[in-house]
């Protein structure tokens, strides 16, 4: 088994739909978070974190992805003529080498495991893979894949990214049965998808960050459909809880934003610009105001 992480797979198939009409034409994953659409701050994040080869799992009508991550030399040599250096410099994250990224389409909506099995020919056999949900905005120092990552390095095995969550949140989740815990590490039982309140073995719900052996791949081709008749990821991730490597949750430390909704997404947006120096004072005093009228 090899012993480095290189390859995350990103699942970016999704219709958007409670963004619409502006998902109509750009892919949710492309709509800005203030200078940078959502996707970007997860490749960053994973770049981070030791990823060198990237594999997005798209739709049919999402070609506008893998323009962004191309170069644009046009763009680039006026840029370069204007001696606009700073703005050169920006776009060269946005660039990713043709020989480390590729697509694959998911021909149908069968949900996140199937959409993870689409990349079963881009994992190698013996080689642990990430998975990264671009709506799982999360901002941290080091980011959470990293601090994943160096959980991984202690002890090998499938991580998902956790947080605690209120209970009334509880049915939206994914939740872990917690065995027992040390630190930020948690062992897991299990995995039970968007359970009742009641039942819930827990709070930790399970965020969008994972670290999965490639035993994983195997399991997802045979695994039937299950909650929402769809084919999930939890029920592989629990068919390896009780193998020798096991399943672990990490409790990251840092703020995670849930970019797939609406009200989410403008929460960030906020923080984010508050924390840009040449943002700040300006979106500031703009919130007092508001907050001033709206009292």
């Amino acid at each position: 088994m090899k012993n480095r992480i290189t390859k995350a797979v990103f699942p970016v198939a999704g219709l958007g739909t409670r963004f619409l009409p502006a998902t109509k034409s750009i892919p949710k994953e492309l709509l800005p978070l203030v200078d940078r659409p959502l996707v970007q701050y997860a490749v960053d994040e994973a770049r981070e974190a030791g990823i060198e080869s990237f594999l997005f799992v798209s739709a049919r009508g999402k070609t506008a992805m893998a323009d962004y991550f191309d170069k644009h030399p046009s763009l680039e040599q006026r840029l370069a003529t204007d001696g606009k250096d700073d703005l050169l410099e920006k776009l060269k994250n946005s660039n990713i080498a043709s020989g480390d990224i590729a697509y694959v389409r998911q021909g149908e909506p069968l949900g996140l495991g199937h959409a993870v099995a689409c990349a079963r020919q881009f994992v190698d056999h013996d080689e642990y893979f990430a998975v990264i949900l671009p709506d799982d905005v999360i901002k941290g120092s080091p980011g959470c894949l990293r601090q994943m990552v160096d959980a991984w390095h202690e002890r090998p095995a499938n991580y998902v990214g956790t947080m605690q969550v209120a209970p009334e949140n509880i049915p939206s989740y994914g939740i872990l049965d917690v065995e027992s815990e040390e630190g930020r590490t948690i062992k897991a039982r299990g995995l039970v998808e968007k359970p009742n309140i009641a039942d819930a073995p827990s709070n930790n719900a399970v965020i969008g960050r994972y670290l999965l052996s490639p035993k994983i791949m195997q399991r997802l081709v045979v695994t039937n459909p299950g909650f929402g008749g769809e084919i999930q990821l939890t029920d592989a991730i629990n068919a390896e809880a009780s193998s020798p490597e096991g399943v672990y949750g990490y409790r990251f430390d840092a703020q995670r934003y849930d970019c797939g909704s609406m009200a989410g997404f403008l929460k960030a947006t906020i923080d984010f610009g508050l924390n840009r120096p040449e943002l700040h004072d300006d979106l500031m005093n703009y919130l007092r105001k508001v907050v001033e009228k709206a009292e």
